[in-house]
Order: structure tokens, then sequence, then C-alpha cells
């Protein structure tokens, strides 16, 4: 079992949402009165970042930031949030964005303009080296993806492990799936990238050792070689914004892996911190602390 608290690097994006909430999405050429707006750094390698941070976990982030404004803000509330950034990069031009629009149901559409995030190429020894420190890397699809399979190559090397949260969903090369022990995927995510109509778990598994599959309010099912075989109910909450539901379940499954958990018991941890993340407005301040999943992971075991 790893020392608390964990050790956790997140190789991924970081962006600045721009977030606009109404009663309901609008249609194609349509123009709908908001209620409100929110501009928050985001990027789901930076929330999931964060989100380890919350949840107990010492917490590195590699990745790539504009030299705008924009950057100079999502590094400020990084670092706030007790992130080391020790070892982000600052690109010259524009920071990654994403136009994120809210109804009052909690779902959402999202545009995402990578901006400096597809500047993030290669890795230093720097950041190979923090890799290797590391219990956990967790890795997203918003960087090129040739930078997702070093850095998950490097984990492999460092005996480091490694998290997929394969969003968005891209083909994955056989030389990052041979490298993935954890693929978190949602049902979306997962007929793309087995072809099935249907979420997959065995097609899954076919590729890598364990699998999470998020499934919203009906939870989530975790499966393994081993044979494991485990649907996790969700936990019931007023749903307001289910924006970084997932980078807040992503972020907390590592943190709770790095600390040595069952992996079934921490899904139903990660779980929690999805439940406790939707009930807010925005992204990376959404994001909840860990009293606030246990809280909630108490009252639903």
């Amino acid at each position: 079992m790893a020392v608390s608290p964990p050790r956790v690097v997140v190789a991924g994006s970081a962006n600045m949402d721009l977030v606009g909430l109404a009663a309901r999405l609008p249609l194609p050429g349509e123009t709908v009165l908001g209620d409100d707006f929110v501009m928050t750094p985001g990027g789901k390698g930076a929330n999931q970042a964060i989100a380890a941070v919350r949840a107990g976990a010492v917490c590195a982030m590699l990745g790539a930031i504009g030299s705008d404004a924009f950057g100079v803000t999502i590094k400020a509330r990084l670092n706030a949030s007790g992130v080391d950034t020790a070892n982000l990069r600052t690109s010259y031009g524009a920071s990654g964005v994403a136009v994120i629009m809210v109804d009052r149901a909690g779902e959402n559409s999202i545009i995402v303009s990578p901006g400096a995030n597809s500047s993030f190429a290669g890795l230093s020894a720097a950041e190979t080296a923090v890799i290797a420190e590391s219990d956990v890397l967790v890795c997203q699809q918003e960087i090129p993806v040739d930078t997702v399979v070093a850095a998950a190559q490097a984990a492999q090397a460092g005996g480091t492990r490694v998290i997929l949260n394969a969003a968005p969903a891209r083909e994955l090369p056989p030389e990052l799936v041979a490298a993935v022990d954890l693929l978190v995927v949602n049902e979306s995510e997962a007929r793309a990238i087995t072809g099935s109509p249907e979420p997959d778990v065995a097609g899954l598994l076919a590729l890598v050792p364990r699998v999470v599959l998020t499934m919203g309010g009906a939870g989530s099912w975790y499966a393994d070689r081993d044979g494991a075989d485990e649907r996790i109910p969700a936990c019931t909450v007023d749903v307001v914004d289910t924006t970084a539901a997932g980078d807040a379940f992503t972020g907390a499954l590592a943190v709770a892996w790095g600390e040595g958990r069952d992996l079934v018991d921490a899904v139903r941890w990660a779980n929690a911190a999805g439940a406790a993340c939707v009930r807010k407005v925005g992204a990376s301040n959404a994001l909840p602390t860990r009293a606030e999943i246990d809280e909630l992971y108490a009252l639903n075991t």
C-alpha cells in the first residue's frame, strides 16, 4: 500500500471554461436567453488534478497553458488549489477554452478549443521523473495522443499505475492500451472504443486489465480480468450541473487507488465524489473536498 497521502500526477489539458446557464439547451440555429454566466478555470486535466488534491493527494500537473490572460488565471487557480505546477509549460498564444451550456436539469453541451493543449508534445526528463516518482498517473485525451502514450509508457517503466480516462473518445493506439492499468469511460466512450452499439465491458477487458464504466444516475460498473464484476449504485443528490462530475470521479478514484483501497470500494468512494460535484454549478469550483466525499460515501455504504 502506498504511503498516505498518495502521489498523483495528471498529464492533461487546462482550459478556461465559459459556462452559460439557461432553462434549456438551444437547438441548432436557435438563441436561448440565459439565466447566468460563469467563467472558471477547467479542462479535464486541471479539473482532475484539483479533484485529486481536494480528495487528499499530493498532485502535480503536466500540460501546457497559453501566454494569454486565461493562462495566468488557470495557473493561479491550480496553485491556489495546491496543485504543483513546477512543470506546467507556457506556450506562446491562446490557452485552451471550453464553451459550456448547462440547462436547468444539469445536462450540458460542450465545445472545446484546445489552444495551448495541442502544443504539449514530448516529455522532458523532469516530466518523466515526476511520473516515475508518483503512485498513480492520470491521463485523458484532450492532449496529443503521442504525449499520452509517452506518459503512460514512462509510468509503466517507473512502476507507476496508469489510469486512462478515454475522453473525448478516440481510437486507442495499441502501444497506449498496453500501458494502461485501469480504463475509465462513460457509455458513449465505451461504444466508440469497442464499436459495439451497447457498452461492451467484455470488449474493453480484451484491451485493458481493469475497466470502470460510468453510467451517470445509474452508477458505475467495475470489472477486471480476475473475475470482478460489480455494479455500484450512484448516490442520490439534487443535480444542478453535471459538467465536472466525471473529473471529480476520476480524481477521487486515483486517490483511493493510490491509498491502496480495493478497487470496488475505490469506485464506490469515487461515485460519492461525482455525486458531491453535481450539487454545484461549474467545473473546478464545484469539485468536492475529502470531507464532502466521505459524508456522501458514509450515507451510501
